[in-house]
């Protein structure tokens, strides 16, 4: 074989080796990069379904001049991989933290796609073992709804705990993490990127989705108030649009669960069962929520559960 025939052999295989990586390439998630650094992904208004693959939480990644960090992966491996392709278009820098903002399967099943890495999974303090008391059901439950789409998704527990607060250094860019009193789980944390002032609120923040109630309902107010008192230039919510207006944006969710807390209180003062409760409380929300239908008689449920014993 002469060189020029080499040559042509090898241009051919690189040619072919190239089609193929591209033909097996996971497909990039859709990111905008909301303010200088910081690119999210605004998930589907819906719940877990194998046509939207899970996709129903905004996540996202910032990045430094050393490293990047991803704020939840997603719903599952697949969206992980997409996060991650995302990634790869931004920035050829590694992932050194995964940051999950609370325990809920739509934002940390996509973890094991970033495992080569080797990033710290960040998490707050009670992350991993309110992870552990529901994963199998979790799984099972991805499972269920999902079917193959929800193939080789895991829970992977933080390697790096937040309680009270903490700093994470990407190079240039310097994130504050906080954990949250008790509020739509017990596990809720934040993401406040300094050098941009975008603060990422998990699912603190439910935007046109109606709020759910993982946690405590009085917790959640209280660190609303806390919430309010800071100064972003920018927020992204857990769920619904990313282009929001600050703070502003949190009075829908904080009248919801006012009035919800208020009415609960005084069903139980007038002695009326928790049947009666969720049958009869916040039925004139139904209009102003996303996925209402699904969620409102938990809440209802929730909050009772939790003021009957408020003394």
């Amino acid at each position: 074989m002469t060189i020029a025939s080499m040559l042509r052999a090898l241009a051919l295989s690189a040619m072919l080796a190239l089609g193929a990586a591209s033909a097996h390439a996971e497909p990039a998630l859709a990111v905008q990069q909301i303010t200088p650094g910081n690119y999210a992904h605004r998930g589907h208004d819906d719940v877990a379904t194998p046509a939207n693959g899970g996709d129903i939480a905004n996540v996202g990644f910032i990045v430094g001049s050393r490293c990047v960090a991803v704020i939840d992966t997603g719903g599952t491996l697949a969206e992980g991989r997409q996060l991650r392709a995302a990634i790869r278009r931004v920035t050829p820098l590694p992932v050194c933290y995964v940051i999950n903002t609370h325990m809920h399967p739509d934002h940390i099943f996509g973890n094991a796609a970033f495992n080569d890495h080797h990033p710290q999974y960040v998490g707050s303090a009670k992350l991993a073992e309110a992870e552990a008391a529901r994963a199998d059901n979790y799984l099972r439950a991805l499972h269920r709804e999902l079917g193959a789409v929800a193939d080789g998704s895991e829970i992977i527990p933080p390697t790096l705990s937040v309680d009270g607060t903490m700093t994470l250094d990407l190079g240039e860019r310097t994130l504050t993490l906080q954990s949250w009193k008790t509020a739509h789980t017990n596990n809720d944390i934040t993401v406040y990127d300094e050098k941009s002032g975008t603060l990422w609120l998990g699912d603190l923040l439910f935007v046109g989705c109606i709020p759910v109630v993982d946690g405590s309902i009085v917790g959640w107010l209280e660190d609303i108030a806390r919430i309010k008192q800071m100064n972003p230039r920018y927020v992204v919510p857990g769920h619904g649009p990313l282009n929001v207006p600050w703070p502003q944006s949190l009075d829908a969710e904080e009248q919801y669960l006012a009035e919800l807390a208020r009415d609960v209180r005084a069903a139980i003062k007038r002695g009326e069962t928790i049947q009666k409760a969720v049958d009869t409380i916040g039925v004139n929300q139904r209009g102003k929520w996303l996925l209402y239908d699904v969620y409102h008689r938990r809440n209802v449920t929730a909050a009772y559960a939790e003021l009957e014993w408020e003394q």
